[in-house]
């Protein structure tokens, strides 16, 4: 099974101001197809079962993938499983949760929203180098955590990812340059609350 690159839900420039156009569609266009390509390449030589299995089954089964392909599925396939995620988790104008099942679930982890906010830009901006801030479900409670890479919190078993924030240069760069706080914040004009709380109610 050849993995695809998905096509964005959106116009490239849908996200303006708060993500640039000319970001989107290097960041869509070409690191995450470099991601797909990578992964479609690696995966060309191995065993049939484990072609076929989806790019959510390959990070979450690494230990079934040949251990010499094993590194790059997890870099690529990870890069292509959390970056689908991003781009369906984005819009800009869906109302924060006040209420419902995720908002009781914020406000019983975290004490509130803005609780939250801030501690996925902590996790975002104390990341090292490249990787991720994550939102995600462990044992029925909300946590927040932070990935190296493309990792992925499936691949480790640290919860089911419902919010991701790609805190790789390529994510930000060509718009707030080093001020990845600023991006952070930033960040929240545009997330697909709807998406997460989908997520949040599957998870």
């Amino acid at each position: 099974m050849a993995h695809e690159l998905p096509a964005l839900p959106y116009p490239y420039e849908a996200l303006e101001p708060y993500i640039d156009t000319a970001t989107m569609q290097i960041h869509h266009d070409k690191h995450h197809q470099a991601y797909v390509t990578n992964l479609n390449n690696a995966l060309k030589d191995a065993p049939a079962e484990v072609q076929a299995m989806s790019a959510v089954d390959l990070i979450k089964n690494l230990s079934k993938v040949p251990e010499a392909i094993r590194m790059a599925v997890r870099n690529n396939g990870g890069g292509h499983v959390n970056h689908t995620q991003f781009w369906e988790q984005l819009k800009v104008g869906t109302s924060e949760p006040t209420s419902g099942p995720l908002a009781d679930a914020i406000n019983s982890a975290f004490g509130s929203l803005a609780a939250l906010k801030e501690a996925l830009e902590k996790a975002g901006t104390t990341r090292f180098g490249s990787g991720w801030a994550w939102l995600v479900v462990k044992d029925g409670k909300l946590a927040v955590t932070s990935t190296p890479n493309q990792d992925n919190p499936l691949s480790d078993g640290s919860g089911a990812p419902i919010l991701g924030i790609d805190v790789w240069e390529h994510a930000y760069y060509l718009k707030y340059q080093n001020k990845r706080p600023d991006y952070l914040k930033a960040f929240w004009s545009v997330v697909n609350w709807d998406d997460v709380a989908a997520r949040f109610a599957a998870a």
